[in-house]
């Protein structure tokens, strides 16, 4: 094939792709000098190694790719139902070179290409046909994902053919040979993708599940999970003993859970990655949790916090003893509002320690320890041992048994400020909570000094957020207590969806809490035995205002909607 039948207009653009980032501020020479001595490593493209690395968002990739040499991006919806010229090419082939057939028409054969600038990759596709090729820029994971999509069964020279259909007995005679899978190139090019996308888009947790045909990957975002990608079940032993690898698991062990962190660069920077892996009937299923310290906001009106609720917060995180607890379900945020409170404490003169399941994030100037069971470092035994190194303020990660109650009251009895998490519905069943652990009624009275109630809602999308007015019934669901602009209806706001929130209309999640101050009245209740709605009664009346009621004020201030409100309050 002629050169001139490739249609581009790269001629025109700067000849060095480097140079071009640099100069229009996307690029660092510090970051390119980094991406340029990976390519000497790996022998791959400073396209797939700008994409691995994570330097640049794959949108902001394709997008100056584009630019750079005149062609125009195609994305997912572009890409074929079908493999084109399944009988011609193979699947190594096209993972090799990151090129996707799209579509053969009058003007040639279209093709997405991870970088449109690769010549030698046109040349070998040339080989089976005469026709010109139009070149379209694409990301480089989702291009890959394509291919192993339309391209994974039934082609002769598959990038996975070394995997048997009874990979599982094979892994398992041979440890060596799964060792040099999780190492291949394809293998590192898709967990990589895989992560650095889900950092890119926010995502708070990555799931990769096997079934008996396939392996399905999900990403959760704002708490919601969504499906991502899909691979060939052949794939899936060699993407969890990658990620072995990488947590420093044993790759060998596959009948039992393991657990394991990941410290990964994206951009540039480092992100913290909880790993689980536990067997399920069709392989390990994997999940994991990405901890990126960049886009933590440690800072309570950051979390959801209005003014009100954050100088009580504050105030009560001010008293030189007691117990203060954060309650709600699993995935609410509680250690985050811990870990806010212990950066709001941590002065040079104040001794913080911490034992927690597992640390999720570093914070500087506290000495932390992570519980450890088979030594027989639980929280309770990290707790009797703290007393001894004269803390001034101790974080436990949660009360889960009687005995770490206990220690946790004697310890705020002593003279210590104990910040600590609950598993219940609302800041006053805390309190039935812990008098059910054997805690008597007096010592608790005396020592618990606040409980936060919490939980996460999706943030509306400010950008395409609809507004609408109440009818009766969302009416009816308002407090009437809350302040309205008009008499009524009130103006209330709606998901839409557009291309900045990827079409769920809601982007980011937003804390509602509640705070339970313990006085002089709620003290006799505990005293009293009183149950927790006796206590959330007495509460509200004193002033306090519950979840829902926060819930709604941020709902008429057009931060979340009403549905999400009674979702995360309907239970409590």
């Amino acid at each position: 094939m002629q050169s001139s039948a490739v249609e581009t207009r790269a001629e025109e653009a700067p000849a060095d792709f480097a140079a071009f980032l640099i100069a229009r501020n996307k690029l660092s020479p510090m970051a390119l000098e980094r991406a340029r001595a990976s390519t000497g490593q790996t022998q791959d493209s400073l396209v797939a190694v700008l994409s691995r690395l994570a330097l640049l968002s794959e949108q902001e990739l394709v997008a100056e790719l584009a630019a750079f040499h005149g062609v125009s991006a195609a994305s997912e919806d572009d890409f074929p139902e079908t493999g084109l010229f399944a009988d011609k090419i193979n699947r190594r082939f096209l993972l090799h070179h990151h090129i996707l057939p799209l579509r053969e028409d009058v003007r040639g054969i279209a093709l997405a290409m991870a970088d449109p600038g690769y010549e030698a990759a046109l040349k070998a596709f040339a080989f089976f046909s005469d026709r010109p090729l139009i070149r379209h820029v694409a990301a480089l994971s989702d291009i890959d994902a394509a291919i192993e999509r339309l391209y994974g069964a039934g082609t002769a020279k598959d990038t996975y053919r070394n995997l048997s259909e009874n990979a599982d007995e094979a892994v398992s005679e041979d440890m060596d040979r799964l060792s040099d899978m999780a190492s291949e190139a394809p293998t590192i090019r898709l967990v990589h993708s895989l992560i650095a996308k889900a950092v890119q888009t926010k995502a708070s947790d990555i799931h990769i599940e096997p079934f008996e045909d396939r392996i399905r990957v999900r990403f959760r975002h704002d708490g919601l999970l969504r499906e991502e990608s899909t691979h060939p079940k052949q794939t899936g032993a060699a993407i969890a003993s990658r990620l072995k690898i990488m947590a420093r698991l044993n790759i060998a062990e596959r009948r039992l859970p393991q657990d394991g962190r990941i410290r990964f660069a994206v951009r540039g920077k480092d992100v913290d990655i909880r790993m689980s892996a536990s067997p399920t009937i069709h392989g390990e299923s994997v999940v994991l949790r990405i901890l990126d310290r960049g886009n933590l906001e440690l800072d309570f009106p950051a979390l959801g916090f209005d003014e009100a609720l954050h100088a009580s917060t504050l105030r009560l995180l001010e008293r030189p003893h007691g117990i203060v607890l954060v309650t709600g379900p699993t995935g609410s945020g509680k250690t985050t509002t811990l870990y806010t409170g212990l950066l709001h404490l941590n002065k040079p003169e104040k001794k913080i320690l911490t034992i927690e399941d597992p640390i999720e994030y570093e914070l500087d100037g506290i000495n932390q320890q992570a519980v450890h069971p088979q030594i027989g470092r639980t929280f309770d035994s990290a707790l009797r041992s703290f007393l001894r190194q004269d803390p001034d303020i101790i974080m436990v990660g949660e009360i889960r048994d009687g005995e770490t109650a206990k220690v946790a009251v004697q310890a705020a009895l002593t003279g210590h400020l104990i910040l600590s998490t609950l598993h219940t519905n609302n800041a006053a069943s805390a309190v039935t909570r812990l008098l059910d652990m054997g805690i008597d009624d007096f010592l608790l009275a005396s020592t618990v000094t606040a409980v936060v109630g919490q939980r996460l809602v999706r943030k509306l999308c400010q950008a395409c957020r609809e507004p609408y007015e109440a009818d009766g019934k969302t009416m009816a669901a308002l407090p009437d207590s809350l302040p309205r602009k008009k008499p009524a209806p009130a103006t209330l706001y709606k998901a839409a969806g557009c291309p900045a929130c990827h079409g769920t209309g809601y982007s980011g999640r937003t804390m509602i809490a509640e705070l339970l101050e313990v006085d002089d009245e709620i003290r006799k209740l505990i005293t009293g035995k009183a149950d927790a709605q006796d206590i959330q009664r007495t509460a509200v009346a004193n002033g306090m205002r519950t979840m829902h009621r926060d819930g709604m004020h941020k709902a008429l201030a057009g931060i979340t909607t009403v549905e999400e409100v009674l979702r995360a309050t309907q239970e409590t």
